[in-house]
């Protein structure tokens, strides 16, 4: 059994660090924050590469692909972490390997005294949900399957995005595919971190069916989700096609009483809304390169686009009949902490090929501003422009009030394109505007993006990569960046503490290296295992 090592920053010294500062900078050098020297450069796309951290920082694999399940599904291949091996085949680097499932987001829960990890799987022959008992020392005793039924018994879609809504206490799970297939399902828990109902799960469809990836409580309980759908081909890049959702639910702790699913229309200098007929038959409308400037600022609005209970609608077509403005694929979103969930800001992965011509063609980080999370109102700016060095921005995560992660999947096209595999950064949102004394005054300066984690590439994605079936992905992708102290309470939703994962050894930091052996991984931020 391949067991992944601990990999540990291979810059060190005086030198190393001198000239990560001057590629990188380092963002806590004027802030106090995450103790981060930046990467000097991405990894080539070539062989097979060591990920290189930041040399503060150090990394312990918690799970990988091929750990068997305590509770296999056989019948139906879900029998590994990240292995689904319903045709028979051998795990990894045959021409007829397993399906590769892809663990993804991670969430972290404190249940019954014991320390767990849940995250669903992006692809492969059917959904489910595991549960890594980050307490248990015996790697062949530590996943176990949650969930891959849904109520009726059946198979659900794979899975991209999940969180804890406490709330409801349940696992928020989003399938990442056009009506009707996608949407929201979820999964019960009981205190002690087991599953209630078997395990099966429940599609909401109030919230609606679409592409949804990113999904997030806010403290009065409604549900932001993030929709990751590439529109139509134009100018070597892809229209604007996906939403940004809010559902105000009519009870918090029950999401199947219905409510009402919002979607964010954004307004132009003179009023009137960005639409989608307009950005779509339009894709180079100056609009979308104001709105990728850094300093500027627009008025939000959230449309209602349904209101209902059980019946199943398109969200994507509401959102387009409501006038609700598109985005070039927003993935992840988190409230910022400290600012009572007033701040929210988001990924957007743009076009992902160095050949579009298009405004906005490599995406950034946005931020939504609003007097409280229920307000029906609020702007919008970009909080990071992304660039052909920093684009496939995916998942996020805040480490510190002013620390924020954000994590590439920009993909083997992109890869071969930069000959440059994906990287993690640390934006720090502080600089620049301490001055200002507002989190939403001024523009000041735009922050740098230091690079704190260089991904590389193990063997089973190098193969995948230059001759693996078709059905698996090839080069690794950064997924699933968290951190959390796992406080499964409304206080502990993200976004209403202030991090420490630098200081307290309740607060955890974890990401996923997708593909491949798709291992996950716990980063401690002093050299040592946080835990």
């Amino acid at each position: 059994m391949h067991t992944p090592t601990i990999l540990k920053a291979g810059l060190v010294g005086t030198l190393a660090a001198a000239a990560a500062f001057a590629l990188g900078g380092s963002s806590a050098d004027a802030h106090g924050g995450l103790p981060v020297v930046g990467v000097p450069h991405a990894n080539p796309k070539f062989g097979v590469q060591n990920n290189v951290l930041t040399p503060s920082a150090s990394q312990t694999s918690v799970a990988w692909g091929n750990l068997p399940l305590t509770n296999p599904d056989t019948a139906n291949g879900v029998t590994h972490y990240g292995f689904n091996t319903l045709d028979g085949a051998p795990l990894t680097q045959t021409k007829n390997e397993a399906h590769k499932t892809e663990p993804d987001k991670n969430v972290y829960l404190v249940l019954g005294g014991r320390h767990y990890l849940y995250q669903g799987h992006e692809i492969g022959p059917r959904g489910y949900v595991t549960r890594i008992n980050l307490d248990e020392t015996d790697p062949l005793k530590r996943v176990t399957l949650i969930s891959d039924t849904d109520v009726a018994g059946n198979a659900y879609p794979t899975i991209d995005g999940i969180t804890w809504d406490p709330f409801t206490r349940q696992l928020l799970l989003t399938a990442e595919s056009s009506a009707p297939k996608g949407g929201v399902f979820g999964v019960g828990l009981d205190a002690k971190g087991d599953p209630v109902d078997g395990g099966r799960a429940t599609r909401l469809a109030a919230l609606g069916s679409g592409g949804f990836e990113g999904i997030q409580n806010d403290a009065a309980g409604n549900v932001w989700m993030l929709e990751d759908i590439g529109g139509a081909g134009a100018s070597g890049g892809k229209v604007p096609n996906s939403f940004v959702y809010r559902f105000v639910p009519n009870d918090k702790s029950d999401l199947t009483r219905g409510g009402t699913l919002q979607a964010l229309q954004i307004r132009r200098a003179d009023g009137t809304p960005a639409t989608t007929s307009q950005l779509q038959s339009n894709p180079s409308d100056p609009f979308i390169g104001a709105l990728h400037t850094y300093g500027s600022s627009f008025a939000t609005a959230w449309v209602t686009i349904h209101t209902g209970t059980t019946e199943a609608f398109d969200a994507t077509a509401a959102a387009k009949a409501a006038n609700a403005t598109p985005l070039k694929r927003p993935e992840n979103g988190v409230f910022r902490p400290g600012t009572g969930f007033k701040e929210f800001y988001f990924t957007e992965t743009g076009d992902t090929s160095t050949s579009s011509t298009l405004p906005g063609a490599y995406g950034g980080v946005f931020r939504i501003s609003q007097a409280s999370p229920t307000s029906d109102t609020g702007r919008i700016s970009i909080a990071a422009v992304g660039d052909v060095e920093h684009t496939g921005f995916d998942n996020i995560t805040f480490a510190t009030k002013d620390d924020l992660l954000v994590v590439e999947d920009a993909g083997d096209g992109l890869h071969t394109q930069r000959n440059a595999l994906d990287s993690g950064y640390v934006f720090n949102l502080a600089d620049g505007r301490e001055q200002e004394g507002s989190y939403a005054a001024g523009p000041g300066r735009a922050p740098k993006p230091v690079r704190f984690l260089a991904e590389g590439r193990d063997a089973s994605a190098t193969f995948d990569s230059m001759s693996g079936p078709s059905y698996n992905d090839g080069d690794n992708e950064i997924t699933g960046i968290h951190v959390s102290d796992g406080d499964p309470t409304v206080g502990g939703l993200l976004g209403a503490k202030l991090p420490q994962p630098t200081t307290s050894a309740s607060w955890r930091t974890f990401w996923t290296q997708q593909h491949g052996d798709n291992t996950t991984w716990e980063i401690s931020w002093n050299g040592d295992r946080q835990n």
